[in-house]
């Protein structure tokens, strides 16, 4: 899994009320929760946000609640991946279990809004200005739920129901 997008830059501590604030959490359809994705962060982030932009962020991202409305929120509004110095550990398996691709490696001072990145998911890589920086990759248990769009559409899948990821 490789993608290519333009960056969106956060900082350290991004809770999951800056993800998708609790006063949006009346509904969980996924469109009305991307209508409000990232906005007590960055008001215009949703927006701006365009499918396959990537979310770049320092240390503790996803921390807060348990919610798995925040990397809902994340993936419908098209982002391709978002990457952290670190992650909340329920926002990390959280952002597994729906199939929004993570990776832990420190580049929020490498780049700026607008920039681009490319990501090799599988490799655990980041390219971004010239240089390529690993990142932990995921092991192949995990890469087969990524690759099944989250840990639902993998479960169908492995039971021979198909796996639409919904």
């Amino acid at each position: 899994m490789k993608f290519t997008g333009r960056v969106f830059v956060f900082g350290d501590d991004i809770d999951t009320d800056a993800i998708i604030p609790a006063r949006y959490l009346n509904k969980s359809d996924p469109e009305h929760l991307k209508a409000h994705c990232m906005e007590d962060a960055d008001p215009t982030f949703p927006e701006k946000v365009k499918p396959g932009d990537i979310i770049v962020a320092g240390k503790n991202f996803g921390c807060g609640s348990s919610r798995e409305h925040a990397p809902l929120a994340i993936k419908a509004s098209g982002v391709s991946c978002v990457i952290a110095e670190s992650f909340a550990r329920i926002f990390y398996r959280n952002a597994i279990n729906i199939g929004l691709p993570i990776l832990e490696v420190s580049i929020k001072d490498l780049v700026g809004d607008g920039d681009t990145v490319t990501v090799d998911l599988d490799g655990g890589t980041v390219e971004v200005g010239g240089k390529t920086l690993k990142a932990q990759a995921f092991p192949p248990e995990l890469m087969k739920i990524m690759q099944a769009g989250g840990l639902i559409a993998y479960v169908k899948k492995e039971l021979g129901g198909g796996g639409s990821g919904e």
